[in-house]
Formats: C-alpha cells, sequence, structure tokens
C-alpha cells in the first residue's frame, strides 16, 4: 500500500508523477489535496507508472495471488537454485565470490551492515538505472541504509496486502471517485503526501501524519478521516493509539499495522473500536511483506510465494522446524535487490500448520515513545530523525526508569557525541545525556526504554 516517492520539490507536475492520470485521477487529488480540513501536506509523490507497467502488474497480481507458498522442512523451492545462479552471474556483489557453492547453505550469510556499506554492488547489473527510485531508512538497526527500488515494486507492496487481506476474507472493492488507503504516521516530523492507485481505478491515497503540527486545526484530523471515508486504514502501534484518541466515526474494512510489533492488548482495541480486522504485518523495507498473523495459524504465515526463509543459529546453522533462531530469507520481489541469506535481525522460529509455514514467536521492531523532563512524548523516529544529519554508521539510545538518557555510540565514533547531543536538544532540552561505547559489531537494539509507559499497549 505505497507509492513511489518523489522527492520533495523535484519540480514535476502530476502529469509525470502520474504517467497514466485520467480526469478522475486529477478530481481526486485536487479532493485529497483542497479538502477544507485537509493537513498541511510537506511532500509530493507520484506512483510514476506507465501503461507498460500496469501490464506487468497485472500478471504479477495473477500469477502471485494464485500461488502457494512452499517453504517446506524437506527442503529448498524449486525456483531457489536457479535464483542463486542468476543473482551470482549479475549482482556484482555475490560475483566478486565466485562461484556459487555446491549447497545452500554453504553460501555465506549477508546483513544490513553489506548493504549500507555499497548499496550500488547489490543491484543487478540489468537494472536500467533511468527508472531506479530510493528511499533512505533507519529501522531498529544503527545502520542507515539506502534502499534501491522501482515503481512496479513499489506498486507490488498492494499484491501482497491483497493476499493477506483475502486470508481474513477481505477482497479490495474502492475504485474511482473513492479513497481506498490512508497511511497514518504520529512523527514530529513525517513524509506526507497524496497520490492515487491505479490498479484500483485510481482509488485514493494519502499519507498523513497525526501530530497536531501538521494542521491548521488539531480537531481537523477527525474530520478530515470522517470525510475520506477510507477502505483500509495503515499505520503503526503508535499512530493507532493516537487514531484511538481522536473523535472518528469512519468505519474501515481493515487497519494494517506495520513496521512494529503490535501487541495483542492493543489489536484487541482497535478491533472492538472499529469492529474490523486488525492485520498485524511482518514486514521490512529491504523485501517487503514478509508473513501476516492469524491467531487461527499460532503465528504469522508467510505471503511470498518467492521468499525463502531459514532459522539460523548464532553460527549460520540452519535449524530444524520449531527451533528458534535469526530469521534469514532468500529471493523476494524487488528486482532491484535480490537477497540470498540475509540476516533480518529479528528471531522466531519456522514451523507448518498443514502445508502452511508459519513464523511462531516472533520477535521484531518494538514501537517505543521518549518523554523528556517537561513530560512530552517523542516517538522514536523522531529521534532518527533528529539524528540523521550526524554521520554514525550505528547508534542505540535508552531511557532508564527514572528517565535519565544514554546514547552510545561506535568507538571509532565518540567524537560524533557533542553533535548527536546538540542534534537532540530540540526534543529534551538541556536534558543530560549520557555517553556510552557501543559493543555491538553488527545489527543492535537501536531504541530501548525502562521507562512506565514507553511501549504502546
Amino acid at each position: 500500500m505505497s507509492a513511489a516517492l518523489a522527492p520533495d520539490g523535484d519540480g514535476l507536475d502530476d502529469d509525470a508523477r502520474y504517467p497514466t492520470l485520467t480526469e478522475a485521477g486529477r478530481r481526486m487529488l485536487q479532493r485529497l489535496r483542497e479538502h477544507p480540513a485537509a493537513p498541511i501536506y510537506r511532500n509530493q509523490s507520484g506512483n510514476r507508472l506507465t501503461a507498460a507497467d500496469l501490464d506487468a502488474l497485472r500478471k504479477f497480481e495473477q500469477a502471485t495471488l494464485s500461488a502457494p507458498v512452499r517453504s517446506t522442512p524437506d527442503g529448498e523451492p524449486e525456483w531457489l537454485q536457479a535464483f542463486v545462479e542468476q543473482t551470482f552471474s549479475e549482482v556484482p556483489h555475490f560475483r566478486a565470490l565466485g562461484p556459487p557453492p555446491p549447497s545452500f547453505e554453504e553460501l555465506p550469510t549477508t546483513s544490513r551492515a553489506d548493504l549500507a556499506a555499497d548499496i550500488a554492488r547489490f543491484v543487478p547489473d540489468a537494472v536500467p538505472i533511468d527508472r531506479l527510485i530510493n528511499f533512505r531508512t533507519t529501522g531498529t538497526t544503527g545502520h542507515p541504509l539506502l534502499i534501491a527500488s522501482h515503481p512496479q515494486v513499489a506498486a507490488r507492496y498492494l499484491v501482497f496486502h491483497k493476499r493477506a487481506l483475502k486470508r481474513f476474507g477481505i477482497e479490495l472493492r474502492h475504485g474511482r471517485d473513492q479513497v481506498g488507503v490512508v497511511l497514518l504516521g504520529m512523527q514530529q516530523r513525517c513524509f506526507t503526501y497524496v497520490s492515487v492507485t491505479p490498479q484500483m481505478d485510481e482509488s485514493g491515497l494519502a499519507k498523513i501524519n497525526l501530530h497536531p503540527d501538521d494542521w491548521r486545526d488539531p480537531a481537523d484530523r477527525a474530520r478530515y478521516l470522517d470525510a475520506l471515508e477510507p477502505e483500509v486504514v495503515a499505520g503503526d502501534p503508535i499512530s493507532f493509539t493516537t487514531l484511538l484518541d481522536l473523535p472518528v466515526t469512519l468505519r474501515p474494512r481493515a487497519l494494517v499495522s506495520v513496521s512494529m510489533a503490535l501487541s495483542p492488548a492493543l489489536r484487541e482495541r482497535l478491533e472492538h473500536r472499529f469492529r474490523c480486522p486488525v492485520l498485524d504485518i511482518y514486514s521490512m523495507n529491504e523485501v517487503g511483506p514478509i508473513a501476516v498473523f492469524d491467531a487461527r495459524a499460532g503465528g504469522h504465515v508467510l505471503l511470498q510465494p518467492r521468499l525463502h526463509v531459514e532459522i539460523l543459529d548464532p553460527q549460520g546453522r540452519a535449524l530444524p522446524p520449531g527451533e528458534r533462531g535469526e530469521i534469514v530469507v532468500s529471493g523476494g520481489f524487488n528486482f532491484c535487490l535480490p537477497l540470498l541469506r540475509y540476516r533480518t535481525g529479528d528471531f522466531g522460529a519456522l514451523s507448518f500448520e498443514g502445508e502452511v509455514p508459519v513464523i511462531r514467536g516472533l520477535s521484531g521492531r518494538r514501537p517505543l515513545r521518549y518523554r523528556n523532563v517537561q513530560g512530552a512524548w517523542f516517538n522514536n523516529i523522531d529521534i532518527s530523525h533528529a539524528l540523521a544529519r550526524v554521520p554514525m554508521s550505528r547508534y542505540a539510545f535508552h531511557q532508564a526508569a527514572d528517565g535519565e538518557l544514554q546514547l552510545s555510540l561506535a568507538p571509532g565514533e565518540l567524537d560524533l557525541a557533542d553533535d548527536a547531543c546538540a542534534a537532540l536538544q530540540p526534543l529534551f532540552g538541556a536534558q543530560p545525556i549520557a555517553v556510552a561505547v557501543l559493543q555491538a559489531q553488527d545489527k543492535v537494539l537501536q531504541y530501548s526504554s525502562a521507562l512506565v509507559g514507553a511501549e504502546a499497549t
């Protein structure tokens, strides 16, 4: 449920951002932008999809929605060996390793640190650079990461969200002159924009920030959401917690939670308030939607037919079904970033409900809030934004139960501590921030807190 991102102030008009835009689409964009209760949209975006892209997307959706996920406890999926050979042939990082090893389990693992070091070496030679798009992500690790993508790749997210919704008996209906999806954020600074979804007959899409500073009148948040009547509302636990406090009357057909772990208690509150299913989707920017939680299956059910999931121990050895370890993925639908044995930094056990592969006991990213001495709360994403201009390779930020703050930096980057603390001053004022040495070599738990009320529940 995402649109390809165009940089703010790129000088493009709607015809360039939306190559297949019709008059109905123009009306939708105007409605989203000019509604009396509309927020202050701070950015521009566009789907960048051509007629040829839409034809390719239709074929991709047809094939993907009906394809089974064939991860099995007995071996590797049939497509995997050909994928390994193609990746070693076309991707500079893997080609430099020489020929593929005889068995898949002998392949070295890769990590976010590898991608962060030089993302270009992970892009296949054959990908045309004139249509590449990219976006930055921080996630829970301190490795800032540039993701290589393409308008078709961004549009494919919708297919996997449809697959997840179908599991709960929901098929999307909204099309022309209707708003299909509203994406929620709750941050001091948030990328906000409007778009249309040509795969759904140009239904509207709006990414909005529920932070009061993005609205002329905070009461407009409820007015605008109710006026749009979106079929689906997507967000994370922090933005959904804010939504619960708004006097909205909208009745979406589903809520979709991504990016952070959704607690059962919050899911229950949302389902009771909005009388619709709440989908908890395990997703990563590097690989897209991986799985959706289904209580009937006892965990997160895999969504991608061409994504191979392994569970590895700390030494990189594959674990049998039911044993807990690190989630490692190969394949995916982003043809600009094919992955081989990519360590996610998340943990769980792979089990099988009949022939359905399920991740049980998923431990992924947690939503956290931080509080300053004045009692104001901040999203951990606000801290990411504040530190974005400080050239740190990784960091960890912790708030103790008594409110004390600690920033941990890599051993060779302690000279950046003053700049980092200064960048955090607009959030925390003159509150002291202790600086420590970060011991982790790779992925770290970037945000942690012992403060009561830090987790959205």
